[in-house]
């Protein structure tokens, strides 16, 4: 159930007798932006850390702990266009304890992160701010020491190297994040707080009425709030971007980028959910199977996809000796795909495993809350459980041969080893 409370905010209540707990989650959208990515992600860390009536860590964690262990957390994400800070908390469903008042106990305490925060004289608490800053400053930089993370990230601002804002991690830069200021960090909250749109979610064994008392405890501003395009479509042209880099490394990076024209809510999805299966995203699929295994060329390969930003990478760990030869290969997967050799066991095979996954994520709050949040966002693209299935079993090979040969290689990143792994 969806409700608008006033433009830009709504409240989902999604009532469920599957857990013994309570997932309350607060999301705000904006434009994902190089510019003020760095501040949304450290504002996250400050608002995890302590407000103003817990101006401690340690305050914070005594607080949850009356709420007999709730989790709590704030964390930031990027989906398409968007980026987005998300404030969440578990806590066990208080008819089990007996204990009636423990979702408005929750709600107060998740009301006094998001409303009172360490604020004081238009500034964030100096000496947070100060650690938070180092804190993150410190992981971007630890960035470049895991390679395969560091790798993935290269392929990206190579394949949206025309575009600034997609170009940048969903965390920012260190340019940015080293300029910023306490007070620019209270700018950032009062824009966020004001600006974004809002998405209100409570997941459990609660009443309509629990839930419409949780959702008016939090005063949000009835405020003009943006709502942006969630799809970024790249530019299209016939121009492939390479970058290799050479690092002391014993096992050498190969990523590729390729564009395709698929995104969420189109009917042509579920085809590219079963080509990415069988291209690299299942262990029978055919760069695990012929790359890794049969040829003995890689550490891993696998691929991705993102229907979202029209983005398949294929990532792999390889000897940089071999790298021509694993292209090659590559290519020659894709290629026995594009010309349709599937088998009826591998189709079978690869759909099964796709709606066991997707079975499975019903277990999860999280992927109930992602639902909403998305059927909201795109009401023309929402689909039961049901039609979802359907649309997995229903795809043909013709169709995934079709899906294929969509695929445009975009973007060749290589992260090579030096000297005797060169």
């Amino acid at each position: 159930m969806t409700k608008e409370i006033q433009p830009g905010v709504y409240f989902h209540l999604i009532p469920t007798q599957q857990f013994k707990t309570l997932r309350l989650y607060i999301r705000f959208s904006a434009r994902h932006q190089a510019q003020s990515a760095a501040a949304r992600t450290l504002l996250t860390s400050l608002l995890e850390t302590n407000s103003r009536n817990y101006p401690t860590h340690t305050a914070l964690s005594s607080a949850l702990a009356e709420l007999y262990g709730a989790s709590f957390g704030v964390n930031m994400a990027k989906k398409g266009n968007l980026h987005q800070v998300n404030l969440s908390m578990n806590l066990v469903n208080g008819k089990y304890l007996g204990v009636s008042s423990l979702l408005d106990q929750a709600t107060a305490f998740i009301k006094e992160i998001l409303f009172t925060p360490n604020i004081v004289a238009s500034s964030f608490d100096e000496g947070t701010f100060a650690i938070e800053k180092e804190n993150l400053i410190a992981y971007m930089k630890s960035i470049a020491e895991d390679k395969q993370t560091y790798a993935s990230q290269e392929l990206q601002q190579l394949f949206f190297q025309s575009d600034a804002d997609q170009s940048v991690p969903s965390y920012g830069t260190l340019a940015s994040l080293t300029a910023l200021t306490s007070q620019d960090l209270v700018a950032t909250y009062e824009k966020m707080l004001n600006e974004d749109q809002v998405d209100v979610f409570l997941v459990g064994d609660v009443t309509e009425a629990e839930g419409d008392r949780f959702m008016a405890a939090l005063p949000f501003s009835k405020t003009e709030r943006v709502h942006p395009e969630i799809f970024y479509y790249p530019m299209a042209d016939n121009v492939i971007a390479e970058k290799q880099e050479q690092e002391p490394l014993t096992q050498s990076k190969l990523n590729l980028g390729y564009a395709m024209d698929v995104y969420y809510g189109q009917p042509e999805r579920f085809a590219l959910m079963v080509f990415n299966g069988l291209f690299g995203g299942f262990p029978h699929s055919r760069l695990f199977m012929n790359v890794r295994e049969k040829e003995s060329m890689a550490y891993y390969a696998s691929s991705s996809y993102d229907t979202f930003r029209g983005f398949v990478s294929v990532q792999t760990g390889i000897d940089g000796e071999n790298r021509e030869r694993i292209l090659h290969l590559i290519a020659q997967q894709l290629e026995s795909l594009q010309r349709g050799e599937i088998t009826a066991e591998e189709l079978a095979q690869t759909k099964a495993m796709l709606k066991n996954s997707f079975l499975l994520s019903l277990d999860s709050p999280q992927a109930m809350i992602e639902a909403a949040y998305l059927d909201n966002w795109l009401p023309e693209a929402a689909m039961t459980d049901e039609m979802i299935l359907a649309g997995i079993e229903a795809v043909t090979i013709k169709e995934v041969q079709k899906i294929a040969q969509k695929m445009q290689l975009k973007a060749v990143y290589c992260l090579e080893g030096v000297g005797k792994n060169a």
